[in-house]
């Protein structure tokens, strides 16, 4: 059909008209192995072969101490799928308002939100505080420009403006100079051991595909979930 000729190129497009038809690829549960470590990794991996702008971003939710829901993005740095130290890790200021959530309900949950290949995963779990080791040995590993700035932002704490921003980061670079940057007090990390898992797989008529892993105590149990 032929455009209209007096519709306004600048209208903004109705909310509820914006939709999307998902593929036909579909998740099974013949296809999902006992636990779901197995089906995270060889998820990201798809999603990082095809080409998806930091595969590793997640939304971390958590609740403030006086019950109000908050949600960031925030970068995966490291998993770990077994053991004692299981879990998904992340580093912060310890001071932000996630940090200070966290320290008050270490309950979260996170979310990677992989639109372009129509997935989602879903966790949620318990976050715990990283030892020192661990955020200085990643910390050293930071590119130097990343380093002053977790020196010098007051993260999530009210500022006058970008120039109060630029006029800490020009005092933190004289005043480390070219030496080495050490880890700020209020910088730290989180590892979120999960309890559940729940992988989203886009469907057509929306008629989704959503796998549950819950963690019992006798291992994982794997459900299917109306989309």
């Amino acid at each position: 059909m032929a455009d209209d000729p007096t519709a306004d190129p600048t209208a903004r497009p109705e909310l509820a008209a914006l939709r999307r038809e998902y593929g036909d690829r579909g998740l099974a549960e013949a296809d999902a192995p006992p636990e779901p470590w197995p089906l995270w990794q060889q998820w990201f991996d798809e999603v990082a072969a095809a080409g998806v702008h930091e595969p590793n971003a997640m939304v971390v939710a958590s609740v403030d101490p006086d019950g109000a829901p908050s949600s960031r993005m925030v970068l995966l740095k490291q998993v770990t799928a077994a053991g004692p130290d299981e879990g998904f890790a992340f580093f912060t200021n310890i001071s932000s308002r996630k940090g200070v959530a966290l320290a008050a309900e270490p309950r979260c949950a996170l979310l990677f939100p992989w639109h372009p290949v129509e997935r989602q995963v879903r966790i949620e779990g318990t976050a715990r505080p990283l030892g020192p080791a661990e955020v200085a040995a990643y910390f050293a590993s930071r590119p130097r420009g990343a380093q002053l700035g977790a020196w010098a932002s007051p993260q999530s704490q009210v500022v006058e403006g970008r120039a109060e921003l630029d006029r800490r980061y020009a005092e933190v670079r004289e005043r480390f100079g070219d030496g080495e940057v050490p880890v700020p007090p209020a910088w730290g990390g989180y590892r979120v051991r999960p309890e559940a898992f729940e992988f989203w797989q886009g469907r057509p008529g929306r008629m989704h595909d959503r796998l549950r892993y819950a963690r019992t105590a006798s291992g994982w149990e794997l459900t299917r979930l109306a989309p």
